[in-house]
C-alpha cells in the first residue's frame, strides 16, 4: 500500500500474504480516532482489492505502540461502517471496492474533519453559487420544468430517502440548466457527497420545510431570470444546509 506518512515517523508491518500498512504513531485527538482516519487514508488509495486480508491487530498494535483494544475500537467504527469486515478467528478483510466505499469513506471524513472533505464541502458551496446564477441566465421552458417537477417531488416524499433524492436531482437539473458542461460534471461527481450532506442536513433540521423553501427561493429566481437572486437564494441555501451539517457534526463529538 501508499505509504501516506513519513517512514521516519512510523513502522512497516506485515507478514506474507498481508499487505504493508505504515502508520505513524497518534499524536493528536483520540488514538482511535487518528488510527481509523490513517487506515481509511490507506484503504481508499486504490492499491487493495476487496477481499485482501488486513494486518492483524497484534501487527497493528505493535507498530504504533497502542494497546489491542486501541487498534480494535478503530477498527470496530471501519467496520460498522462496511469498510472492513472483522472475521472472528480469521483476520480483518476489506469488503469493498473504492468507488462503493466513496459514501462511507465521505461520512467518515465529515465526523474526522479531514481537510480535502472539507474542502469539498467548501468547493460545493461556490460552484453552486455560480451555477445558480448562469441558470437563471440560460434556462429555457423544459429546465424551469423540470426543476418545479423535482421541488414537487421533494414535497411529496414519503420518507428521507425519496427527499434526498429529489434534492440531489433538482440540483443537478439546476447545473444542467446553467449550460455549463464542466460545472455540470464537478456536481455529477460529487453526487456522493450530495447524499451524504443532504441526508445528515435534514436530520439535523428534524424537518423538511425549510429547505424546501431555500430550494423554491432559487427557482423562483430562475424563473423570473434574475442571476443576482438566483445566487443570493443558493449562497443563503449552502450557508443555512452547511450550518446545519457542522451541527450534526458537533453533536456526534
Amino acid at each position: 500500500m501508499t505509504v501516506v506518512e513519513p517512514e521516519d515517523k512510523g513502522k512497516r508491518m506485515g507478514r506474507p500474504g498481508t499487505p504493508a500498512i505504515t502508520l505513524a504513531a497518534p499524536q493528536r485527538e483520540s488514538a482511535v480516532v487518528d488510527i481509523a482516519r490513517q487506515l481509511l487514508s490507506q484503504l481508499l488509495n486504490g492499491h487493495l482489492r476487496p477481499g485482501t486480508r488486513l494486518p492483524s491487530e497484534r501487527q497493528l498494535s505493535e507498530s504504533l505502540g497502542v494497546g489491542r483494544s486501541t487498534v480494535r475500537e478503530a477498527l470496530k467504527a471501519l467496520d460498522v461502517l462496511g469498510i472492513i469486515e472483522v472475521r472472528q478467528g480469521d483476520g480483518t478483510y476489506l469488503t469493498r471496492g473504492t468507488s462503493s466505499l466513496l459514501p462511507s469513506a465521505i461520512e467518515w471524513g465529515l465526523m474526522l474533519g479531514q481537510p480535502q472533505v472539507l474542502d469539498l464541502i467548501e468547493a460545493r458551496k461556490h460552484i453552486e453559487v455560480i451555477i445558480a446564477e448562469l441558470a437563471a441566465q440560460r434556462a429555457g421552458a423544459e429546465d424551469v420544468g423540470e426543476l418545479r417537477t423535482h421541488l414537487a417531488g421533494m414535497r411529496a416524499a414519503p420518507d428521507a430517502t425519496a427527499f434526498v433524492e429529489a434534492d440531489i436531482a433538482f440540483h443537478l437539473a439546476l447545473a444542467n440548466a446553467a449550460g455549463n458542461s464542466v460545472l455540470s460534471d464537478i456536481l455529477g461527481s460529487i453526487r456522493s457527497l450530495l447524499r451524504v450532506w443532504i441526508r445528515r442536513a435534514i436530520h439535523e433540521a428534524g424537518e423538511t420545510q425549510t429547505t424546501i423553501a431555500e430550494h423554491a427561493a432559487v427557482l423562483a429566481a430562475v424563473e423570473t431570470r434574475s442571476p443576482s437572486a438566483a445566487g443570493a437564494a443558493m449562497r443563503g441555501h449552502m450557508d443555512a444546509a452547511g450550518g446545519r451539517l457542522h451541527r450534526s457534526l458537533q453533536d456526534e463529538v
